[in-house]
């Protein structure tokens, strides 16, 4: 029997169409239905790519019995936290302020006036390890709704009550300065891990905004050390299981300190994410490394995660078919030393596992292991290596695949067409570039509409229902603002323009602090409002880096004031927390070096323009053009006339410019931080 969902764009909720369960989307009709039948609301949120979400569905919300008793009981809502990132949001909070955990699925009781009064995460179908059955659950809620309603009521109000009592400031007077950036880099320091670098223990994400900070602190100051942790963080994944050694991408996380196992998942937002940081490592120190791994990244982003209407999907599950047909973790992407033999024949098949670490006891379950490179720098066969990965590839080609989630987020793809745009103008790969300007072209296509206002998703080119939240109207404005920076097409600038307008008119409250939600969005028990960096970047510091680059670009006065304004909370936060507000230091380091402006007039992709891309100088902002229209295009190309024909470089910052030049040295000195 289908349910609600089949009419839903989303891949998670497709997933539970079928269900027993009489799923609802989130909806006011669900919850009228509450209201209608006396009963409280089972809210279930996941994602497509979540393992404990499918292991969850498959023991309770596939079981007849289950369903039965939860469909008489209650009205079943089911959420998928990546088109809904603010119902998720409110709710997390609230369990994580009762349980002191949270994570998905996320499991939580509501009245029908949508409070919360009972939650938890995954719940086992039968009683373990002190945990209750989801059954069991189900009757102690279903018992405390009929026969203690009061209390019930009680409870949700007093939850409801601290969470309206949250509501955040804008953490701080004023922008952060230097005092701010010294202690939140000491802090950084002190969590470092020094023997296999990136920050804190086990398990250990991929820190890709800490490292941005890292390296933009390097560029306007110097510090070595700062340069230091980010190079060896972004060295060790690339070697680790995290990275993947045959395919490129990197998985969601490692399941230890040392980057060998990884949770398998690839997400868009990381593999995007990190995609940048090892184009701005490269551009920083020229690390061959560097520009494998981001290279390798952008072409697995292009190859496994772009939609046939060119935009990218959100997500590779991490379980897929083993040779017994059973789903488990993992499956497609690890090997054992029989196995490379059997692709690889004696010889190589000994050498693969010697250089990939692969061993009879294997690092990850039944005797199988993770690719990683070892730490050894000893020499080998550059060509036998790549004949090896292209056979063992090839190979995994064959085995099933990891299943795929391909509905189109706004904000990730932002972040995507800022990755693909920047590392296909560093290394001279114009097919990136293209790959970029088709998701832009996507993005404003389907998701910007007539109203230039941004739908959160879309799927197979339809939008999705929901309306964009702060995120996303900051990543897909840094998204268009890189590709302006590299296409020197003036249309994206224009477009930035568009959403950070709705920023300024929909997100921002007093005194400078930032919503998640638009003033007009849908009503929640509380308005989601979180500055600190998840595994994707704050929307609240996204848009400041977004607002403060389009000020620089155009000198709207009102942009640079918001900007600053919303940097409030990282002078507050940057100090005491940083591993957690990472893209928000990056932001303050764009502001306190500048940014500087770069017109050249003069050919885009030109020697000129290629330099300034490639200035180190935090959040610089680069427009290029020639011709009487460019100014038109670019309001810093306005009276920038060509010196002695030639193209010209003009590099301004504090309402100050330097001597114009036609030297591309000149320029590169100028712009190296």
């Amino acid at each position: 029997m289908a349910n609600r969902l089949t009419q839903t764009t989303s891949p998670y909720l497709l997933q539970h169409a079928d269900n027993p369960v009489d799923w609802w989307p989130w909806s006011p009709d669900a919850f009228e239905e509450a209201r209608r039948r006396n009963v409280p609301v089972l809210l279930s949120v996941g994602y497509s790519a979540c393992h404990w979400c499918h292991v969850m569905a498959h023991e309770s919300f596939e079981d007849e019995t289950v369903a039965a008793y939860l469909n008489e009981r209650f009205v079943a809502v089911k959420v998928d936290r990546e088109e809904r990132p603010d119902v998720d949001a409110v709710y997390m909070e609230a369990v994580q302020a009762a349980t002191g955990h949270g994570g998905w699925p996320m499991t939580v009781f509501l009245t029908p006036d949508a409070e919360p009064f009972y939650f938890g995460t995954y719940f086992p179908p039968e009683p373990r390890h002190g945990s209750p059955s989801f059954q069991q659950v189900l009757e102690g809620v279903s018992a405390a709704w009929t026969d203690r309603r009061e209390e019930v009521a009680e409870v949700a109000e007093r939850i409801v009550a601290d969470l309206a009592g949250r509501s955040l400031a804008h953490g701080g007077d004023g922008v952060p300065g230097e005092a701010e950036i010294a202690q939140a880099l000491l802090g950084l320091t002190r969590e470092y891990d020094e023997q296999h670098g990136g920050f804190g223990g086990a398990p250990k994400f991929p820190p890709a905004m800490a490292v941005e900070f890292l390296l933009r602190h390097y560029a306007r100051t110097g510090a070595e050390g700062a340069l230091q942790m980010a190079a060896d963080t972004c060295s060790a994944m690339a070697r680790g299981g995290i990275y993947d050694q045959l395919g490129g991408g990197f998985a969601r996380y490692s399941v230890d300190r040392e980057w060998v196992v990884p949770h398998f998942e690839k997400m868009l937002y990381d593999n995007a994410l990190l995609c940048r940081v090892y184009a701005h490592l490269w551009r920083t120190t020229g690390s061959a490394e560097a520009r494998r791994i981001a290279l390798e990244t952008a072409d697995f982003m292009v190859r496994e995660l772009r939609t046939a209407e060119g935009g990218f999907a959100s997500a590779l599950d991490a379980d897929s078919e083993d040779q017994e047909g059973k789903h488990v973790e993992g499956a497609f992407y690890v090997w054992t030393p029989a196995q490379l033999r059997e692709v690889l024949g004696e010889e190589d098949g000994a050498f693969a596992a010697a250089y990939f670490g692969v061993t009879e006891e294997g690092t990850f379950e039944e005797g199988a292991s993770v690719l990683q490179l070892s730490g050894e720098a000893r020499p080998v066969d550059a060509g036998r290596v790549a004949d090896v990965r292209a056979r063992l590839l090839a190979a995994r080609e064959e085995r099933p695949r990891p299943g795929r989630d391909d509905k189109v987020v706004a904000a990730w793809n932002g972040l995507a067409i800022a990755a693909l745009a920047e590392t296909g103008a560093y290394f001279d790969r114009p097919d990136l570039v293209e790959r970029a300007t088709e998701a832009a072209d996507l993005l404003v296509r389907v998701h910007l509409g007539e109203v230039a206002r941004l739908t959160r998703t879309s799927k197979d080119g339809r939008a999705g229902t929901n309306a964009g939240v702060l995120e996303d109207y900051g990543d897909v404005a840094e998204g268009f603002l890189a590709l302006a920076a590299v296409t020197g097409e003036g249309a994206w600038l224009e477009f930035a323009g568009f959403l950070l307008d709705v920023v300024l008119e929909q997100f921002t409250g007093e005194g400078g602090q930032l919503y998640d939600t638009a003033h007009e969005a849908e009503k929640l028990i509380r308005r989601p409002q979180d500055p600190t960096d998840s595994a994707t970047p704050a929307g609240w510091t996204a848009a400041a880096g977004a607002l403060l680059s389009y000020a620089a670009y155009t000198g709207s006065e009102a942009h640079r004031t918001a900007a600053e304004g919303a940097l409030g909370v990282v002078k507050a936060l940057g100090p005491r927390a940083p591993r957690f507000i990472g893209w928000g230091l990056a932001v303050a380091e764009a502001l306190l070096d500048g940014p500087r402006e770069v017109a050249v007039a003069g050919p885009v992709g030109g020697e000129l323009h290629r330099t300034a891309l490639l200035g180190q100088a935090p959040g610089a902002v680069v427009a290029a053009g020639e011709g009487p229209g460019a100014g038109a295009e670019f309001p810093l190309l306005v009276d920038r006339p060509l010196v002695g024909g030639e193209p010209t470089a003009y590099v301004c910052r504090h309402f100050v410019c330097d001597a114009p030049t036609t030297d591309a040295g000149e320029l590169a000195g100028k712009l190296g931080g």
